[in-house]
């Protein structure tokens, strides 16, 4: 019951926001990172529900650097970004401010047969040293490996984290998603599939996401996350901005953010 209800709001999430400013006339569009784009759009369905005098548009991915470079030059005055802001971002004026500490995911195709792996079969999994998911006790079938760019969050966060990551030299044999939900899309529609991105209770509907080492991404020991945050060019806050950046630190928008597999971040 509980996974039909989580479903049901990740539809009505989906079909109540933008997803590129087609369902509605947006007036405040927060552009950036993939990571989270579920959680977020269900953070404003629920806020435009309470302010429908403020259209709200969370459009498709264009990275966190996209977000950032879109604030910066004033072409959008709000954006949502997965990675810390370097000293020169900070230093031209960016404010960052996080709402949500997510977990990456490790996550496979339904016919990969597998639920949990130690770490150090990931890594012979990503780097190519492992073909087959029969040496896991899987399925007979060829492993595939979805990897993600160099500048993608999750991964950094993973190479920072995870052990076996740091120096993680993907096989030539996999594919380059260029956003999550590329990512996501391909696991979810390959046989044999694997790849990683930050964690939201969708993936349970879509892939299997594997624990690793026997913890899954919601344990609290559970080593690698990645931190969600706005971001908006200082001295440009307006009404709108400022009431929907309150509202994600509210404690409605908490439920949300711990229905979708996330740790709220209020200060």
């Amino acid at each position: 019951m509980k996974n039909r209800v989580l479903f049901g709001l990740w539809l009505f999430a989906a079909a109540a926001v933008s997803l590129g400013g087609q369902a509605r006339s947006a007036e405040l569009s927060i552009v950036g990172t993939g990571d989270g784009l579920e959680l977020l759009r269900a953070i404003a369905v629920e806020y435009t529900v309470r302010h429908p005098e403020v259209k709200i548009s969370i459009p498709a991915s264009i990275g966190s650097g996209g977000g950032i470079a879109a604030v910066a030059s004033g072409t959008e005055r709000l954006g949502r970004v997965a990675r810390k802001l370097t000293q020169t971002e900070a230093e031209a004026g960016i404010v960052y401010l996080p709402i949500a500490r997510i977990p990456s995911a490790i996550f496979a195709h339904p016919s990969a047969g597998v639920t949990d792996l130690p770490h150090d079969a990931i890594v012979r999994i990503f780097t190519g040293e492992a073909d087959s998911w029969t040496e896991f006790g899987g399925a007979n079938i060829p492993i595939k490996v979805v990897r993600r760019e160099e500048a993608d969050s999750t991964l950094i966060v993973l190479r920072e984290s995870m052990p076996g990551w740091a120096d993680l030299e993907f096989t030539d044999r996999s594919k380059t998603a260029v956003t999550t939900q590329e990512s996501i899309q391909t696991v979810r529609d390959v046989a044999g599939a694997i790849g990683f991105g930050p964690y939201s209770r969708v993936l349970d509907f879509e892939t299997t996401v594997l624990r690793v080492d026997g913890k899954f991404p919601t344990d609290p020991d559970y080593p690698s996350a990645v931190e969600l945050a706005l971001i908006y060019r200082d001295g440009t806050l307006e009404d709108d901005m400022k009431s929907f950046i309150d509202f994600c630190r509210s404690e409605e928008a908490a439920r949300i953010i711990e229905t979708y597999g996330g740790v709220p971040i209020r200060s």
